[in-house]
C-alpha cells in the first residue's frame, strides 16, 4: 500500500512472488514502493493489453481510423497509423508498457525483469486499485 503525502491518493497493489522470503526483501519492498508511487502519478487504466476490454479497443481503433481518413491519408497506410496510435494507446495505459515515472528510461515491464534477475524468483503483477479524495 502506498499513501501520496496529504492522504488524498493510496494505491493498494498485489504483487506475486514464490516465497515469502523474497518479498520481505528491501529490494523486493523498494521495487513495489516504486510500482505504487508510479500508479498513483500516472493512474494507469490496466495491467496489461490483455486486461483492457476489447470493445475499448475496438472503440479506439475506429476512432483512430476516421481520423486518419478525415485527414486524408491514403487507405493503404491508414492501418499502419492505426496500430501505431494503438501502440501509444497501450503505452499510456497499460502499467507494464509506461515508462517509469522516477527513471523513464526503464518501463514498469523492465523494472521487474530486473527484479527478478536480481532476486532469482518470478514476480508478477497481480491486481492494483487506485483511490482518489476528491479532485
Amino acid at each position: 500500500a502506498y499513501i501520496h503525502p496529504g492522504a488524498k491518493l493510496g494505491v493498494l497493489l498485489e504483487l506475486g512472488c514464490e516465497t515469502d522470503f523474497v518479498a520481505r526483501t528491501d529490494d523486493f519492498q523498494e521495487m513495489a514502493n516504486q510500482i505504487a508511487m508510479h500508479i498513483a502519478a500516472t493512474n494507469p487504466m490496466a495491467i496489461s493489453e490483455e486486461n483492457i476490454d476489447p470493445k475499448i479497443i475496438a472503440e479506439e481503433k475506429e476512432i483512430y481510423k476516421e481520423q486518419a481518413l478525415a485527414a486524408g491519408k491514403p487507405e493503404n497506410i491508414v492501418d499502419k497509423i492505426v496500430e501505431g496510435r494503438l501502440k501509444k494507446y497501450y503505452t499510456e495505459n497499460c502499467l507494464l508498457d509506461q515508462p517509469l515515472v522516477m527513471d523513464e528510461d526503464i518501463t514498469i515491464k523492465e523494472l521487474i525483469s530486473n527484479a527478478v534477475l536480481k532476486l532469482g524468483e518470478n514476480i508478477s503483477i497481480k491486481r492494483f486499485a487506485r483511490f482518489q479524495i476528491g479532485l
